[in-house]
């Protein structure tokens, strides 16, 4: 077990095809089976809500956040994913899916869905909120959104208990300016794309591209709580004469 999970982190992390694992891994159809079945059956979000509990305990916070922010974003989809569960986003004119987070104010993922790009964010909005509401027990009761959320969004918060604020620009700013807790979200998503396999969605299901984004943050929070990073381009290398 511990090997099918190293290998499908290695692919999350390397966007490699299913065939092209390496062979000290194990087979295609060992890792496809498990994540699949992992996938249905909701273990996947089990491994992820644990690794997330215990990283906001060594943080020094209770289990469930009391605030979450939500934002979206569209995604390019891959020739081969079916055109019935894509759509065109006409604001940002991006073929593809668009995928919905919703973190807390340490960046982790408390709830995930992955829609048509043509969905408007009121729908990925209500779904995100249904979820953080099943996913914590009921302990958010605020959530922040961008403007790109309507009053559909607050009203439906609202039903659940939660109070969503539209956080504000100021119009004086130009180009990206960090929002006050907001930004959490941006950079959660600057993350999540370090993993090669959501830079594109490549996945049929969209049920898949979720998954994806639950074991990316696992990957993330386990080396957060291992103390272990992954080595990137930017860390200086030292070369012997």
């Amino acid at each position: 077990m511990r090997e099918i999970v190293n290998a499908i982190l290695y692919q999350g992390r390397t966007g490699c095809q299913w065939t092209y694992l390496p062979h000290d891994l194990p087979p295609k159809s060992a890792t496809y089976y498990c994540f699949a079945a992992w996938r249905d059956d909701g273990t996947d979000q089990v491994i992820h809500e644990l690794l997330r509990c215990q990283v906001r305990e060594k943080a020094r916070r209770s289990e469930d956040p009391t605030l979450v922010v939500l934002d979206t974003q569209s995604i390019h989809a891959a020739a081969g994913v079916p055109a019935s569960t894509t759509g065109r986003d006409p604001a940002k004119r991006v073929p593809g899916h668009k995928r919905g987070l919703a973190v807390d104010v340490l960046g982790l993922d408390i709830a995930v869905v992955v829609l048509a790009a043509s969905a408007h964010d009121n729908t990925a909005g209500t779904a995100l909120l249904d979820q953080v509401a099943e996913h914590t027990g009921g302990s958010v009761n605020k959530a922040l959104v961008d403007q790109g959320f309507k009053n559909q969004v607050t009203a439906h918060g609202a039903g659940l208990g939660i109070d969503v604020e539209t956080v504000q620009r100021n119009p004086q700013e130009k180009g990206f300016v960090p929002q006050t807790k907001r930004w959490r979200v941006e950079q959660t998503y600057g993350i999540l794309i370090l993993h090669r396999r959501l830079v594109r969605d490549y996945e049929h299901r969209p049920a898949s591209s979720a998954s994806r984004a639950y074991w990316a943050m696992t990957h993330v929070m386990a080396r957060r709580l291992t103390g272990k990073n992954t080595p990137t381009w930017r860390e200086r290398q030292t070369v012997s004469a």
